[in-house]
């Protein structure tokens, strides 16, 4: 009677807790995009080039991505549901809590917007 080999047993990964830290680089005040943003994730990670872009369901996160043939391809992206919701709920945090802050920001800018650059010094 010939024996088949039993399969050895699949390795299980460890699944690590994530730290995503998230900065968000500029709020816009018109048009589609409504923030830019930077992802790290475990200080080991960086993912630049991030969106917050206003859709008809509300705001989403919009990874950075690629236009091909067929239409654009995510460069970098969750690989799990679990991980997916965790990283755009961590962007969609950052957004709402740099939302908060702005009222406050443009008091200490002296009332300019986020975008615009500072105005030039004349000097004598």
């Amino acid at each position: 009677m010939k024996q088949t080999p039993t399969p050895a047993p699949v390795p299980q990964r460890e699944i690590l807790p994530m730290q995503v830290d998230v900065k968000i680089h500029s709020l816009h005040a018109s048009g589609p995009v409504l923030a830019d943003a930077s992802v790290n994730l475990n200080g080991c990670f960086a993912v630049r080039g991030v969106k917050v872009v206003d859709g008809s369901n509300g705001p989403f996160v919009s990874m950075p991505s690629y236009k091909g043939r067929d239409g654009y391809k995510d460069v970098c992206f969750p690989c799990t549901k679990e991980f997916h919701q965790q990283f755009h709920q961590a962007v969609l945090d950052a957004y709402q809590q740099s939302l908060t802050q702005l009222p406050q920001r443009q008091q200490e800018n002296g009332g300019q917007s986020m975008d615009a650059p500072p105005a030039p010094e004349m000097g004598m």
